[in-house]
């Protein structure tokens, strides 16, 4: 009997410490400087704000990522039949958890060689490619460590590719930036490439208020950790209990506003950056957008994008939703 290995992952490194050190600067000193005041979601997740949103995701109020499983496990043969994909490329790839089911769908399709998880965490992409070597020995597996918006490039090319953007997540963009995702992920596509989407769909303000300020505090916790990760990386002094997590619904829009208001009028010092930064009483820091969809939306932002969208999928509840749009 002779014993079969896996081939260890392949890894590029397009994003270092060096270049997320100075992403965080840059994006500190934009947005405490700006009128309303916002930071970027992606600082949402050091390694205390993924635990913490793992957490969320299995808090009663969130459904957006049961949703999501479910449609994965309802539809993952239709949508391997629909793309024929040989490459998966997955972005905000994480723990690669949900890309499992469609790692299965499309090997059970016999079209898929290669995987490629992409996310800006080279340690918890170096862990999800190796289990992913181990459960699927014979498929090639490349992580990619980089930042979506300039390193697709970096995407193996030269067969039908499906690049994933899973967990709802283009919903944390302003329609001015989807729309220049969208183009970005067109610009490296071939005819025949798909994008698979996730997103969360329009229903009741009442159910999306409560998905993001729930009743045991953990999106609440979640979105001051930001506060904390400025304080131990660039020498903040934010007093985290005077700060309230808000969550509003704007209408106008369609989307959450994830919110940090300040209990009283203070001055908090970046010292990092010299920066002194003053808070009014009851002035808020913006620290994500959740948009929300309906189909007609998608569908023309993707054919906007160069994208005809060739699958729909929600789960039974028509909570969320996947669409396929094919490179012609």
């Amino acid at each position: 009997m002779s014993l079969r290995f896996a081939a260890p992952a392949g890894i590029t490194v397009r994003l270092g410490p060096d270049d997320l050190v100075d992403g965080l600067r840059a994006a500190v000193v934009a947005g405490l400087s700006s009128t309303p005041k916002t930071l970027p979601a992606v600082y949402l997740y050091d390694a205390r704000g993924s635990e913490l949103f793992d957490q969320i995701t299995r808090v009663a109020e969130y459904y957006p990522t049961r949703a999501e499983r479910q449609i994965l496990g309802t539809y993952s043969a239709d949508i391997a039949a629909a793309s024929q994909a040989e490459v998966l490329a997955e972005l905000g790839s994480g723990t690669c958890e949900k890309s499992r089911i469609l790692i299965r769908a499309l090997i059970d399709e016999a079209s898929l060689t290669t995987y490629v998880p992409f996310d800006v965490s080279e340690g918890t992409l170096r862990d999800a490619a190796g289990a992913i070597v181990e459960e699927f020995p014979d498929l090639a597996v490349h992580g990619i460590v980089g930042d979506f918006r300039v390193d697709l490039d970096a995407i193996p090319a030269g067969r039908r590719r499906m690049i994933a953007f899973l967990g709802c997540t283009i919903g944390n963009c302003t329609p001015g930036e989807r729309a220049d995702f969208l183009a970005g992920v067109v610009d490296v596509m071939n005819p025949g490439d798909s994008l698979l989407l996730g997103v969360d769909l329009v229903k009741d303000p009442d159910r999306l208020v409560a998905a993001y300020d729930d009743a045991s505090g953990v999106t609440a916790e979640f979105n001051k950790n930001v506060l904390v990760m400025l304080n131990r990386e660039l020498g903040a002094d934010f007093a985290i209990d005077r700060f309230d997590h808000v969550a509003h619904w704007d209408p106008v829009n369609e989307w959450i506003e994830m919110r940090l208001k300040s209990r009283g009028a203070q001055t908090v010092r970046v010292t990092a950056l010299g920066l002194s930064v003053e808070f009014a009483d009851g002035e808020e820091l913006r620290t994500e957008i959740s948009a929300k969809f309906r189909v007609e939306r998608v569908r023309d932002e993707l054919v906007d994008a160069g994208l005809e969208m060739v699958g729909w999928w929600t789960d039974a509840a028509g909570d969320c939703a996947l669409s396929l749009g094919m490179r012609r």
